[in-house]
């Protein structure tokens, strides 16, 4: 079994919080995380019709049974329990009691911001992360980890990415959507899926989307704002603090796996993923990914944005750091090129809260610096905090 990396994040927080709450999408190992680090505690699945029924009907008889606290998984089935939960831990004044697990983001936050609020710690676990993997196999191939992607039990079984991301897809995702809107053609939601694919790692142009999908951008908005609610898509800010040039004020769009990212666009194997077209912006959405995993499983906010103005300049990745951005530029290429250093010097240029230094993430083999700027392969040389 694979020791997760938000692990000890999560001990911590049970030392200073009476309840934790562990946001994610669907198969992220959010069961497995908590079952391993409080196996004496009781646990209910709120996804069993009988358990949910039976907190529905008594919620404060429910809850009287778990003493010293539970694993309640699935709480956004049942958020009434939030408010009686509060009134518990108030007056046990116990760190630790509730561990809570959550798929759905907008309404157990909603409800977490009314009962919980200065209870609960909050951590989100994602997929598997590149440190994570590699109590695998030591070392992977960038196009062979796009076109598989992350999630535990794909790993752990050796299961077939196609078949496995077919029945993600029917099981949870369009299970999910429903669940959140009224959907009423399924067909146009699907082909709307495989459309948000082929605009990965782009700065989203909702009119370009409706005229596509043939619904109104209204509609496309909604349903973006549904899959970032389950966690399918995230997305990346643009940075335009104190910066006087025009600059592009709307966000770009991410996979949280690149493995579904890359099913829906009928990319089967790591041969293909090389040669795709979108290998750079799946590459890119790769690494970003794993810098926000890795930011996420320490229990930090992942202050990530990138950085663009209207004369085509840009930086693929700015992080926030003790109030300075560190610049990163993400390339597919395995061969070194100046030009890749164009966008971090035309900011620096910009602003005065950049680091001196920055970074190029390559997919080729060596390591090496040019004008503060480190050159190297994040999936074989380094972690970037």
């Amino acid at each position: 079994m694979i020791k997760r990396a938000i692990s000890e994040e999560l001990l911590d927080c049970c030392t200073e919080y009476p309840v934790i709450t562990v946001f994610g999408p669907r198969q992220s190992g959010k069961t497995v995380l908590v079952l391993e680090n409080f196996p004496d505690k009781p646990y209910y699945l709120l996804e069993d019709p009988d358990t949910r029924q039976a907190a529905e009907m008594d919620p404060r008889g429910f809850l009287g049974q778990m003493k010293e606290g539970a694993v309640l998984d699935e709480i956004q089935r049942v958020p009434a329990l939030l408010s009686y939960i509060q009134g518990i831990v108030d007056k046990a004044q116990q760190p630790g009691m509730f561990i809570l697990t959550g798929s759905h983001q907008p309404d157990l936050h909603k409800a977490i911001s009314q009962s919980l609020a200065g209870r609960t710690a909050l951590l989100t676990l994602l997929p598997f992360s590149l440190e994570e993997l590699q109590q695998f196999q030591s070392e992977w191939d960038a196009y062979d980890l796009i076109v598989k992607g992350a999630f535990p039990r794909l790993h752990e079984k050796n299961l077939k990415p196609e078949r496995f991301f077919n029945g993600y897809l029917q099981t949870y995702v369009e299970r999910d959507v429903r669940a959140l809107i009224n959907l009423k053609d399924l067909n146009c939601f699907q082909h709307f899926l495989t459309l948000l694919a082929g605009r990965i790692s782009q700065v989203i142009n909702y009119t370009s989307l409706s005229n596509d999908t043939g619904v109104s951008a209204t509609t496309i908005k909604n349903w973006i704002s549904v899959l970032k609610a389950s966690y399918v898509v995230f997305e990346l800010p643009p940075f335009f603090e104190n910066i006087r040039e025009r600059v592009v004020k709307s966000p770009k769009l991410y996979f949280t796996d690149t493995g579904l990212a890359a099913f829906l666009l009928g990319i089967r194997t790591a041969e293909q993923a090389a040669r795709d077209p979108l290998r750079g912006g799946l590459y890119e959405n790769l690494i970003i990914l794993e810098i926000m995993k890795y930011r996420l499983n320490q229990g930090r906010r992942p202050d990530l944005y990138f950085f663009r103005d209207t004369h085509g300049s840009e930086v693929d990745l700015l992080i926030r750091e003790e109030g300075k951005l560190f610049p990163v530029e993400i390339k597919s290429s395995a061969t070194f090129s100046k030009s890749f250093l164009k966008g971090i010097e035309r900011f620096r240029g910009l602003t005065s809260n950049c680091r001196a230094d920055g970074a190029v993430l390559y997919n080729g083999d060596q390591q090496f610096q040019v004008k503060d700027v480190h050159f190297f392969n994040l999936l074989k040389h380094h972690k970037l905090s």
